[in-house]
């Protein structure tokens, strides 16, 4: 007598993976029935074919932490009809005994139950063009980085020498001019006959400028792609925003829309204080670190400026600023910026500064 074929049809049969390099150790939990491992090589096709094989008809579930994979691993399973979501490690509920006792192992099953138990929430998936433009726009911060440390070696390596720029040097306004190059490769001479360690790094200053040129041109093209045009024109409306801190914002936030509100947009920021509440006491501590950190950093210093050209958010803090701190006052400011780039996006409407009129 033939047995009937198994069916998993119109159940939800959800995976719980760990995410590495090579493998992949997956935790598997039907509606009905017990947790399963299938340790296994780093393949979205091969997974699908295991759950065919062994869950067929199911409707798969699956989830991972954010890590080095990005989001190809989840495309690599939509790709294949694996529904996913990805989530922040720091949101899986985890046990004290799951805590101290970290194995792949315990990590694929401790997923897997809390998503079959509905206690995950998905990050905010990237479009796969906006990925590579927040990476342009990351990148570029990273040349820039080691620009400014290439030129402070060079600094350095002129003070140990005893080397002491000529008058036209003095203010450093002037430093890393043409005028200023042409100096460090023609007239400077250190302790030794030879120069070639200042050379050296000379010429990783020029390569590196011309790579930052070559980021910021690339930047400023984005402004004018369609899928930022319109936003670059709202979000600059904003005082004390322009190209870089724009650009960083929109490609990061991308799309406003995932954000119902106000808060929920200063939390991505980072621009929200802890909270500890206990009986009728509740206390408001220093910003949460949870955040971007990309942008809030960059929030607060627009604010020193937005301060200057709006005269409103400058009597604001001069406010703040007679009860607290003057950087407790710019976090203030900061969060009303996040407010007005959130209504300026979410609105479509470009910004009008008080004037008091």
């Amino acid at each position: 007598m033939q047995r009937n074929k198994i069916s998993f049809k119109g159940q939800k049969i959800f995976i719980g993976i760990d995410v590495h390099d090579k493998t992949w150790d997956v935790a598997i939990a039907p509606e009905v029935g017990i947790v399963k491992r299938h340790p296994q090589k780093a393949s979205a096709k091969e997974l699908f074919d295991f759950l065919k094989k062994h869950y067929p008809d199911g409707d798969y579930l699956a989830v991972y932490e954010t890590g080095f994979s990005g989001f190809s691993t989840y495309y690599a399973l939509k790709e294949v009809g694996i529904e996913c979501i990805v989530i922040h490690a720091a949101d899986v509920p985890t046990t004290q005994y799951e805590e101290v006792m970290k194995t792949d192992k315990i990590d694929s099953v401790k997923l897997v139950r809390s998503l079959k138990a509905g206690l995950l929430k998905g990050i905010y998936i990237r479009e796969k063009q906006n990925i590579d433009d927040r990476s342009v726009v990351r990148i570029r911060k990273t040349i820039q980085r080691q620009l400014c440390g290439y030129k402070a070696r060079v600094k350095h390596m002129l003070h140990c020498h005893g080397v002491e720029y000529p008058e036209r040097f003095e203010k450093k306004q002037t430093h890393w001019s043409r005028a200023f190059i042409t100096w460090l490769l023609n007239d400077v001479k250190l302790m030794s006959d030879t120069r070639t360690s200042l050379d050296l790094l000379i010429r990783q200053v020029e390569v590196i400028r011309g790579t930052m040129l070559q980021a910021t041109n690339e930047l400023r093209r984005l402004c004018h792609e369609d899928r930022y045009k319109r936003k670059y024109e709202l979000i600059t409306s904003v005082p004390g925003i322009g190209t870089i801190v724009g650009m960083t914002i929109l490609t990061e936030v991308y799309d406003v829309r995932r954000f119902h509100n106000e808060n929920e947009f200063a939390a991505y920021l980072g621009l929200i204080p802890t909270s500890h509440s206990s009986g009728a006491k509740t206390v408001h501590g220093e910003k949460t670190f949870r955040g971007n950190r990309q942008i809030g950093p960059m929030i607060i210093e627009t604010a020193w400026i937005a301060i200057c050209r709006d005269p409103g958010l400058g009597a604001q803090y001069l406010n703040y600023k007679k009860r607290m701190e003057p950087q407790e006052a710019i976090v203030r400011i900061a969060r009303k910026l996040s407010n007005i780039i959130f209504s300026v996006l979410k609105n479509d409407k470009e910004y009008v500064p008080y004037t008091g009129k």
